[in-house]
């Protein structure tokens, strides 16, 4: 058990944390919460004793490890990945290096004999003898093949590395595993496995994640960072999106009749407060008004972006054709003989292991990248916006603001109007006149979406648009394509995203070409039965 108790914090003056009293116990799997900036991730760094309250305690049971997966990717540069996974238990290990000391020895006195058999029941206890299988067992898991495990940190590719320091926070099955975005940079199968591993751990789990499928598959509770307080709700991601929807609907239904009952009561009085036979009715509304009054709905922290794109035509009856493209990248054939035809209104999901296929066919349908052979041939009444999944070269050593930066891209002349959009995706009042090249990752989405808005375009091309975004804009992006009447062609490494988007499955993994008329979960089913 971990328990949070009176917690209070602020940064810059700005109260982030008041008065916070939560317990989390063994068993359950708790997803944290909340808007950017509203404290996800310094909340963890509070339990974890990484940083301390301006307030309050963290109370532990006695005894229990707390785990931590680690967010610095080089930290362990000079340990080998088994390694590095065994530091997880640095109390394991410790004992592990010390005993090595003592074995290296020629002869040892009595005391570092007995110093020795200290060490090896010790050992035993914390499961040492199993310790390296164990660590194994996980890599394997997370897709880190045996070649791998004495290969040095500072010489692992980055989404190797990735894995690597998840299978530390997991080792030795802590009793208080705490992580901050676990599903950033795994694939596919690695949070299949992950979500297994942590459905069947008897540990107290707490998790941040943007991964709403994540959330739902693992998390028997949601934990929501809102109005500068912390609270607790029993369910997954969904069932607290639909419970806190229900209820602001029910409170705004109620507001709505409050205030038509203080209108009429108002109206009344009004009418008959000088009417001698009306005063005592009149008298008694005024009671009953000075009692009525309609429910502020608390300022929220989360804000949802209005995200809705509108095709200025429809698609006639040809969308894309693509016939025997190839590509090469550097000395790699990414794309071999690629050719598919899609058809108008339907919303394609690009899928594999390979980002590079993915990218580079995106860059060929979009006419930035010609390729080596093969044919891409759109349709007539087809117009198409482009969603890279690298637009550093919209931003970087741009001298615009936002708003230049949206005429930029738009037909749109009056200020009024350009800020009209720009509200829309949250940048209101002056961030208007923020420079476009200071930017973090997620504003520069909302605004590539502002652009793609704009165009018109009855084709959507996004390559993995959900990167950096925050769950409101995920939500909201994710409805707005569902809405879309047009066609999609995307690619995303969420979930839920891909599932409820897409109609239609292509996979451009060189070598294993996959297209059918399907949905992401019947496909990932099918490829675990082929895998089995």
């Amino acid at each position: 058990m971990i328990q949070a108790s009176n917690i209070a914090l602020q940064f810059g003056g700005r109260p982030l944390f008041q008065r916070v009293d939560i317990t989390f116990t063994r068993g359950n799997c708790y997803g944290l919460i909340g808007a950017n900036g509203a404290g996800k991730s310094t909340f963890l760094k509070i339990l974890s004793g990484e940083l301390e309250p301006d307030r309050g305690e963290i109370f532990v049971t006695p005894g229990e490890r707390i785990s931590v997966l680690e967010q610095d990717h080089f930290k362990y540069d000079d340990c080998n990945a088994l390694r590095a996974v065994l530091l997880g238990n640095r109390e394991l290990v410790r004992i592990m290096d010390e005993k090595e000391v003592l074995y290296a020895q020629e002869d040892f006195t009595e005391e570092e004999g007995l110093r020795l058999s200290e060490l090896e029941e010790t050992f035993a206890e914390l499961d040492g003898w199993s310790a390296e299988s164990n660590a194994e067992i996980l890599l394997n898991g997370l897709g880190v093949t045996n070649e791998h495990h004495y290969t040095l940190m500072s010489e692992l590719p980055g989404d190797i590395k990735v894995k690597v320091l998840l299978a530390q926070a997991l080792f030795g099955e802590p009793d208080i595993l705490l992580m901050d975005e676990p599903t950033n940079h795994l694939d596919v199968e690695a949070i299949h496995w992950l979500e297994e591993f942590l459905q069947d751990l008897n540990s107290t789990v707490i998790v941040v994640s943007h991964d709403r499928h994540f959330l739902n598959h693992v998390c028997t509770h949601t934990v929501d960072i809102d109005y500068g307080k912390i609270a607790i709700y029993m369910g997954n991601y969904d069932f607290w999106y639909n419970y806190t929807q229900i209820a602001q609907r029910q409170l705004r239904e109620q507001n709505k009749k409050a205030e038509q009952k203080i209108k009429e009561l108002q109206e009344f009085i009004q009418r008959f407060s000088a009417n001698a036979s009306k005063s005592k009715q009149a008298t008694s509304r005024k009671k009953l008004l000075d009692n009525l009054k309609a429910e502020d709905l608390p300022v929220s922290s989360r804000r949802f972006p209005y995200i809705a794109f509108s095709p200025e035509r429809a698609i006639g009856n040809e969308l894309i054709t693509v016939t025997d493209l190839c590509k090469t990248v550097g000395d790699r054939v990414t794309l071999d003989h690629v050719s598919f035809t899609i058809l108008p209104r339907e919303k394609v999901a690009f899928v594999g292991t390979d980002a590079v296929a993915k990218t580079t066919l995106f860059k060929i349908l979009a006419g930035e990248l010609e390729p080596d052979s093969g044919t891409v041939k759109w349709g007539v009444t087809t117009t198409q916006s482009y969603f890279p999944s690298d637009n550093a070269a919209f931003f970087d050593g741009v001298q615009d603001n936002l708003i230049d930066w949206v005429r930029r891209y738009s037909d749109l002349i009056f200020e009024s109007d350009v800020r009209g959009w720009l509200g829309r995706l949250l940048f209101a009042g002056d961030e208007g006149l923020k420079s476009a090249r200071v930017l973090s990752g997620g504003e520069r989405v909302r605004m590539m979406l502002i652009r793609m808005m704009l165009s018109g375009a009855n084709v959507l091309l996004l390559d993995e648009p959900t990167n950096h975004l925050d769950l409101e804009s995920i939500q909201s992006l994710n409805e707005g394509l569902q809405r879309f009447p047009e066609s999609v062609l995307f690619t995303s490494h969420d979930h839920q995203f891909t599932q409820t988007v897409a109609d239609r499955i292509i996979d451009v993994t060189p070598g294993c070409w996959y297209d059918r008329k399907i949905s992401y979960d019947e496909y990932l089913e099918e490829m675990h039965e082929k895998a089995a």
